[in-house]
């Protein structure tokens, strides 16, 4: 069993309206500090093994459903789970 971790965030070169009401939000209520904020999504699953390597059932996940490929990019971490 393995414990993959996805990360999908939206590309530099999107707009993200929603990461600027929170960058405001923080900004007024006295953490000047925050310079920009980027709003993202993160996922656990965990997955059985299969004829196909791990690397190439997530990348085919996030492609065809867990990430829109147009504006959004995506990481993952792939651990090897010990189940009981």
């Amino acid at each position: 069993m393995y414990k993959v971790k996805v990360y999908i965030t939206l590309r530099e070169s999107v707009l993200d309206p929603q990461g600027k009401a929170v960058k405001q939000s923080l900004n007024s209520m006295n953490f000047p500090e925050v310079e920009d904020v980027r709003i993202g999504k993160y996922m656990e699953l965990m997955i059985a093994p299969t004829d196909k390597s791990v690397e190439e059932t997530v990348k085919e996940m996030c492609h065809r459903l867990l990430a829109n490929p147009v504006i959004e990019d995506y990481t993952y971490e792939i651990e090897e789970s010990v189940t009981k």
